[in-house]
């Protein structure tokens, strides 16, 4: 970690693929800024888990069939082995889910922990509510920086008076590099740092790009 480096707190679900675009962001700026990533883990399960009824039928049976697995197992996996394996093991899992195209499988959770080094026995905590109270508090923590109305990534950093700056997002596809990279981050702290600010969109007109 640089010295004087800013923490940056990025709370991540490793099923979306929007978010994982913007991890794989959050990586070129600690490379152009004076930034460290701490990772952490919010649920788009717990999130949605009170609007099923209202969701189409293809995302609703991804909520309930594929949404647990991969953030209960990182939840176990800091549990059982520290805050330190929660980047790898996402990288390693958003590299077989997104990148790779192998999807939220059994199959695929059990690789990434495999490439991290870590045992194959986390995989059982995917079927299981061991540490459901936790997953709950840090998706909590993230969420209640920003509002029930967001999905993820939710990023919260230091602000240039100490209080705290968190947000949404960006949603951006490719991911920014080098120069682009420092840019989008000192224009996304710019904008979510001024007094009042909640909102800039527009419709999406391109797929995740994993390049």
């Amino acid at each position: 970690m640089p010295e004087n480096a800013t923490t940056a707190e990025f709370f991540f679900d490793p099923l979306c693929p929007w978010a994982w675009l913007t991890s794989r962001w959050m990586l070129e700026v600690e490379k152009v800024r004076p930034v460290h990533v701490r990772w952490k883990v919010m649920s788009l399960a717990v999130l949605n888990e009170d609007k099923l009824d209202d969701m189409p039928p293809q995302y609703r049976e991804m909520m309930e069939t594929q949404a647990w697995g991969p953030v209960r197992v990182v939840i176990a996996a800091r549990e059982l082995h520290g805050d330190e394996v929660v980047g790898p093991l996402y990288t390693a899992l958003g590299t077989r889910f997104h990148v790779n195209g192998e999807g939220p499988t059994r199959e695929a959770i059990a690789g990434a922990l495999a490439d991290v080094g870590l045992p194959a026995e986390l995989i059982e905590y995917a079927d299981k509510d061991t540490y459901d109270k936790e997953l709950r508090a840090s998706h909590k923590e993230g969420i209640d920086k920003v509002g029930q109305e967001v999905g993820t990534p939710v990023i919260s950093v230091p602000g240039a008076d100490g209080e705290e700056v968190a947000f949404f997002g960006p949603v951006v596809t490719p991911t920014p590099r080098g120069d682009a990279a420092a840019r989008l981050w000192d224009g996304t702290l710019l904008v979510a740092s001024t007094p009042g600010f909640y909102e800039i969109k527009r419709t999406r007109t391109a797929a995740p790009s994993f390049e």
